[in-house]
């Protein structure tokens, strides 16, 4: 059985314009700036605990908890703005008419995650979300992708993830998955150095669905 595995920031949408400027905005705090080139590298896809650790060292955990909350507290107040990426809508559909379950694997938090996909219009629309707060180890560990081909009852051999992080790429590809790269940040080369089987700039590339149809008639 075919299934369907998808990151959700800079995959399911593009969120990557938020979660920087909102880290800048706590590096503004003591004076210190954020590159695009390094939150593309060191940042993006890398659970909280992670990020915090390698920006802000020199504070106890109990000042990183509260500058996350913070952080995505502004992150969800932007959530309105967002619209899925292109493609999605059509891919989903074709997903519930042929009976393929489909599955969110992100490194954000439950409290982002859930309003996240309501806003989208996508709260209905996966058979399992799993979260970065509520795995024993996230991102680019494979657990995270294991776990939710463990929840939906299928392979990775018969899988196909999407994800536009090094970390993410790393995760799904280490699960064995074959990994869509999405180009929303990073170009071909890196994905493919990172383990991505193929890159797609969003959802309505033609050699995308004709692929997903090979593999569920296979």
């Amino acid at each position: 059985m075919l299934a369907l595995l998808f990151d959700m920031d800079g995959t399911l949408v593009d969120t990557d314009h938020l979660h920087h400027g909102a880290f800048s905005a706590l590096l503004a705090d003591s004076g210190r700036t954020l590159t695009v080139e390094e939150y593309r590298t060191r940042i993006m896809g890398a659970p909280n605990g992670a990020i915090m650790d390698y920006l802000f060292p020199e504070h106890p955990p109990e000042t990183h908890a509260e500058m996350i909350e913070r952080k995505e507290a502004w992150v969800r107040d932007a959530m309105g703005t967002l619209t899925p990426t292109a493609g999605l809508l059509d891919l989903l559909a074709w997903a519930e008419a042929h009976g393929v379950p489909c599955g969110v694997v992100t490194s954000a938090p439950r409290i982002n995650a859930d309003p996240m996909l309501a806003a989208l219009g996508l709260a209905d629309r996966f058979h399992v979300v799993v979260a970065g707060d509520e795995v024993a180890r996230n991102k680019p560990d494979p657990l995270p992708y294991l776990t939710a081909l463990r929840h939906l009852g299928g392979e990775a051999a018969h899988a196909v993830a999407f994800e536009d992080s090094l970390s993410g790429v790393r995760a799904a590809s280490g699960a064995g998955i074959f990994t869509y790269g999405m180009r929303t940040a990073l170009p071909d080369a890196a994905l493919r150095e990172a383990g991505a089987s193929a890159t797609i700039v969003d959802f309505t590339d033609p050699a995308l669905r004709a692929h997903l149809e090979d593999l569920r008639h296979g």
